[in-house]
């Protein structure tokens, strides 16, 4: 690993990341929308230097392609396509960094290009794409800086970890933790470069108005964090089997190869030692086995290293068969979990929906809205003055407010996240239709005299967060809103 100069990028990769891209895109008016995405969408209309569970700039940015293109699914998920078309590119990158000719390119776009997370972030709006995104650019950029003594690389490095931290604050833990290897097993030099220190201090000041935001707001980052540890993929039991799912078991050996690789090259050590601090640290305090998922694409693009030089000793054909075999085979399984190929009505007891729940989150909000809208007809001009919608999660609330005013329904309310900010309903609105509890008994003690007039369904009958939910009609609230908005807030 010379500091001269590198061997040229090569094409192979853009393709990849365009055929990919397209795939995404191709897929994106599958299904409707997430229930992030409404929520997204709503709270980029609310404009703020953070909300309780997340940095502004995804909202922002979808906010905005849907002012461009109303109702438009393709429109609002290109950025997401576009950022892991961008993170494919940037594997292939890191690769290049380490002397990687086109074969280590090829394989990082490649098995970048099929990893489980990369296709199920891809398709719709998440913080995770660009996360990934942005943490695969840092990774890059202290790389590039290790390789070639380059101080302004790694000021880049931090720049673009304050722009990152904007649309999920994990990057900012991983260039921490990077510093902090850097610290444990070198090398030191940078510690020493001006550059490292100026990019710290710029990434830090961008990141600066949302973490003033928390600070104001009692930090809710971290009781969103808290509440929702270890609620899924198992907790810490699945955490490590999870891994596997997140890339594809068949390209195991390339990342921890990447892992081995790296701990071997003294300048590069931080990296191997960056993610199992992070592991550690996400096993013991419970976190979300996708936390890591941010680090694969790099450790892909590292691994591609000694793959290609395993390719090229032996019975070469039998090896890139394996490998070929091995792309092809996670690419049909991970397209199949992550993408919405199956027609919807399918879903319900398949593989798919079980390994990846999110596809369930894109059924049935058309229908949700127009179960509400009919209750909302039914309802006397002279009560609709005098009631209001509130929903348990902020996903229902997202659905009203963006496909309701077509059917006819007012601004919807909710106690969840960024719309508990948004203040509660006005006084005299004291008729409550209730969406997101399971009962009147449910809804007691702030609202009673509750009755259920409809039920949550959807045409596909797919059993997702929302479907058999009652639609509760309730005439009394045990106190004014201003007294129960306090008891009506939640982040989970």
């Amino acid at each position: 690993m010379s500091a001269g100069t590198r061997p040229p990028l090569s094409p192979v990769p853009v393709l990849v990341a365009i055929v990919a891209a397209a795939v995404l895109l191709g897929v994106a008016g599958r299904y409707g929308y997430h229930r992030d995405e409404l929520y997204f969408i709503v709270a980029g209309g609310h404009p703020a230097f953070g909300y309780p569970d997340q940095p502004p700039l995804v909202p922002l940015l979808l906010h905005a392609m849907h002012w461009l293109a109303p109702g438009s699914l393709l429109a609002i998920r290109l950025p997401s396509a576009l950022a892991a078309a961008g993170t494919i590119l940037v594997a292939a990158l890191v690769a290049r960094e380490l002397n990687g000719r086109r074969a280590e390119q090829v394989i990082a776009a490649a098995c970048t290009s099929v990893t489980a997370i990369l296709l199920a972030t891809g398709h719709f709006v998440t913080t995770t794409t660009f996360d990934m995104l942005s943490t695969t650019v840092v990774i890059w950029l202290v790389v590039r800086g290790l390789v070639r003594h380059s101080g302004g690389a790694l000021l880049a490095a931090g720049i673009v970890t304050g722009i990152g931290g904007e649309a999920k604050p994990q990057v900012v833990l991983v260039y921490g933790t990077l510093l902090a290897s850097v610290l444990l097993v070198g090398p030191r030099w940078p510690l020493r470069s001006r550059g490292l220190w100026l990019g710290a201090l710029g990434g830090a000041a961008l990141v600066l108005p949302y973490l003033l935001w928390q600070a104001t707001h009692g930090w809710p980052q971290l009781t969103v964090a808290s509440n929702i540890a270890g609620s899924a993929e198992g907790g810490r039991a699945g955490f490590i089997p999870f891994q596997l799912v997140l890339v594809s078991p068949f390209l195991l050996p390339v990342w921890v190869a990447g892992l081995v690789w790296a701990w071997r090259q003294a300048r590069l050590r931080l990296l191997p030692l960056t993610y199992l601090l992070l592991a550690a640290a996400y096993l013991v305090g419970n976190g979300k086995a996708y936390y890591l998922a941010s680090l694969y694409p790099a450790l892909l693009a590292v691994g591609a290293i000694p793959v290609a030089g395993w390719l090229a000793r032996g019975n070469h054909r039998t090896r890139v068969a394996l490998l070929a075999a091995a792309l092809a085979l996670s690419a049909a399984i991970n397209a199949l979990i992550g993408l919405p190929v199956l027609p919807a009505r399918d879903l319900n007891g398949s593989a798919p929906l079980a390994l990846n729940p999110d596809l369930g989150e894109t059924v049935g909000w058309p229908s949700l809205v127009s179960t509400v809208a009919g209750v909302w007809r039914q309802l006397p001009p002279a009560s609709r003055a005098h009631t209001v919608i509130f929903t348990r999660n902020y996903g229902e609330a997202g659905a009203i407010d963006i496909l309701g005013p077509a059917r006819g329904l007012p601004a919807a309310y909710s106690g969840h996240n960024a719309f508990a900010e948004w203040g509660p309903p006005a006084a005299d609105r004291t008729q409550v239709l209730l969406l997101g509890y399971d009962s009147p008994a449910d809804a007691a003690p702030a609202f009673t005299a509750c009755r259920q007039v409809a039920r949550i369904s959807n045409p596909d009958g797919v059993h997702n967060q929302e479907y058999g939910t009652p639609v509760l009609l309730c005439d009394r609230m045990q106190a004014p809103w201003t007294v129960l908005w306090p008891q009506l807030r939640h982040d989970n």
